[in-house]
């Protein structure tokens, strides 16, 4: 990374019944220092303690978390309403945030709320989101939720992880026809973060490198603003 090169600075959100640990040790494991060198990752717990049996019982320790609760269907939620309001509290808190970083649960909340906030329906006390990093994602299924979240094509930068063997790979399919050129990279794996061949990676970098020119342009230009307000 050259000297000064802004690092995009990412809230992540883990999957369901999970951690903010358990992604932390998932994504350093995994990726790169070419890539992790490029971001400035942020690991919070979901604000719900575990209510059930975990997926990840035996391979990674407890204390886990689970952002809000949902019936069979995936359609009806309890706590969602809270659940946002705690998101865009860590994005205060833990600010100034550029994008989020979600896998599973965590990654169909970061796709969401990207179109959630462009419709002016959630995340209205933060700064747009200027790109979502999207891990085994899906769209929302409860109807209300759908109309207001991709209503209209989500043009926040996006790139999304797909895997061969995840069992979420159609809904994660489905959920790039409601973003802007997304990108995307393709991986062998089941629902899981992956480690990145070598398309894989160059994908990424080139996605990063593009968000950090936009971010440092972004500035540059709220720079010159203030300054021509000052003078």
């Amino acid at each position: 990374m050259g000297r000064g090169e802004r690092k995009l600075r990412l809230l992540c959100l883990h999957g369901f019944r999970t951690s903010g640990e358990i992604i932390r040790k998932q994504v350093t494991g995994k990726w790169p220092e070419s890539v992790l060198q490029k971001l400035d990752l942020v690991f919070v717990d979901a604000p719900f303690p575990c209510q059930g049996k975990s997926d990840v019982e035996g391979i990674f320790d407890p204390p886990y978390y689970e952002w809000f609760q949902f019936n069979k269907g995936f359609t009806e939620y309890e706590n969602f309403d809270e659940c946002l309001a705690y998101i865009e509290d860590c994005i205060i808190k833990n600010g100034p945030i550029d994008g989020l970083l979600g896998f599973s649960q965590g990654a169909i909340l970061s796709a969401g709320l990207a179109g959630l906030q462009a419709n002016g329906l959630a995340f209205t006390r933060v700064p747009k989101l200027k790109l979502v990093v999207i891990i085994g994602g899906a769209k929302f299924r409860n109807t209300t939720v759908i109309e207001k979240a991709y209503s209209s094509p989500i043009k926040c930068p996006s790139v999304h992880f797909l895997g061969d063997q995840d069992f979420l790979k159609t809904h994660g399919t489905e959920l790039l026809d409601s973003f802007v050129d997304p990108v995307v990279i393709r991986h062998p794996k089941g629902h899981t973060i992956p480690r990145f061949d070598e398309k894989g990676l160059e994908s990424m970098l080139s996605f990063l490198e593009r968000m950090q020119k936009n971010v440092e342009e972004e500035e540059r230009e709220e720079i010159v603003l203030n300054e021509a307000v000052v003078f």
